[in-house]
């Protein structure tokens, strides 16, 4: 059976939640979501993937998916060409 909970983010400044910004925890990993956009998917075992379209769309996205990974834009570029970042299409 496969448990599902959706939560928004936070904000890092107020600590109040984030309109259109989410974490979906599944039994397999966690993945981030900007308004309807799946953007990135941290599984248990390891794996990071980004999706290749929208991973980096914009300030905002960027801002949270920053958040989520805990890091900034350019550990996340140096991880992607590293291939230790998976890029794949999410939204399929």
């Amino acid at each position: 059976m496969l448990y599902t909970t959706v939560r928004q983010m936070k904000s890092k400044k107020s600590g109040n939640p984030v309109n259109n910004q989410y974490i979906i925890t599944d039994d397999v990993g966690e993945t981030f979501q900007s308004y309807r956009t799946l953007i990135a998917r941290k599984e248990y075992e390891g794996k990071i993937y980004l999706d290749e379209s929208f991973w980096n769309y914009s300030r905002t996205t960027a801002k949270y998916r920053n958040q989520f990974l805990m890091e900034n834009t350019e550990d996340t570029k140096k991880k992607i060409k590293s291939g230790e970042y998976i890029l794949t299409d999410l939204n399929c």
